[in-house]
């Protein structure tokens, strides 16, 4: 692999002061391996004030610009970081490089105490990658054939009632087949390594993340027959008011809302060629992580 020399740094929305000694203390690092540093450009005024107005040897680029401009992608903050920065991956992305700043960090490999002698190997191009798909969501109105709305989540898309206290009734359909009419308070649909988040909290099962699989995880279902269903992930799901009077919020990865009507569908389908890259942490499994961050599985030896 290639060694690394164009880096760009994406924050989480804020820095505590735990952080911003952090920060400091890679960008020194970077300057002295003789890297190009870029931040996003909504970022700049933050950045001066960590680095007290010394701003030279970095650059500020756009959203755009991120994923085309960087040969390393370094997230520092939790899973929504990271998850924000790859719903916009296109086809020649680099990888990113997830450093965890808070406790639960799922997605995100790195630890803010261990991350740095992984870096440095990581810099050298001496590093595994894990590749995770994107699924790409598309409302269509009525006897309409281009979508109004395409987006893309990691973790899941979630469906549930606009309006408070209030049932929502959704038509469900795989391929064309009718599965079911769904009673409650919404649906998750997920990914495999999303199925560790919002899904798993509604009752949902954890889905190892090479199973090409997607789940379906109901919300507070009024039917006790209404259970997750986990279905191939190269099946498409559609989804749509199952009643006339229904006003929808569709959630991404939980960063990106929109309202839908009772007359629009939503398609969810597995984006082919839309990937993800993750640099691994050697030092981590998908079992222990699960241990660590859940204590799944664990007991009190006697």
């Amino acid at each position: 692999m290639a060694q690394v020399k164009n880096i760009s740094i994406v924050l989480k929305p804020k820095i505590n002061t735990e952080f911003e000694s952090i920060l400091t203390n890679l960008i020194t690092w970077l300057i002295r391996r003789k890297k190009n540093i870029s931040f996003l450009k909504k970022e700049e005024e933050r950045i001066a004030k960590v680095l007290k107005g010394d701003l030279k040897n970095l650059n500020f680029i756009s959203e755009n610009e991120l994923h085309s401009d960087s040969d390393l992608i370094i997230t520092m903050g939790g899973d929504g970081t990271l998850i924000g920065v790859a719903r916009n991956v296109s086809k020649n992305s680099p990888p990113i490089f997830g450093v965890n700043m808070g406790h639960l960090g799922f997605i995100t490999e790195f630890t803010k105490h261990e991350f740095f002698d992984q870096l440095e190997k990581a810099l050298k191009g001496d590093y595994e990658i894990t590749t995770l798909s994107l699924y790409q969501v598309e409302v269509f109105e009525k006897r309409k054939d281009e979508p109004k709305f395409k987006g893309y989540f990691l973790n899941d898309v979630v469906l549930n009632n606009n309006q408070i206290s209030r049932m929502l009734t959704l038509s469900v359909e795989s391929e064309g087949e009718h599965i079911y009419n769904l009673a409650g308070d919404g649906l998750i649909i997920s990914s495999p390594i999303g199925s560790t988040a919002y899904s798993l909290a509604a009752g949902g099962p954890i889905i190892q993340p090479s199973v090409n699989a997607v789940v379906l995880t109901p919300i507070c279902a009024h039917s006790l027959t209404h259970r997750p269903l986990v279905i191939p992930d190269h099946s498409s799901v559609e989804i749509k008011a199952a009643r006339a009077d229904e006003s929808i919020k569709l959630t991404l990865d939980g960063q990106q809302a929109i309202i839908i009507g009772s007359n629009e569908t939503v398609k969810v389908t597995k984006k082919k060629g839309r990937t993800v890259q993750l640099i691994k942490n050697p030092e981590r499994t998908y079992f222990r992580t699960l241990k660590e961050k859940f204590t799944h599985g664990a007991r009190e030896l006697k």
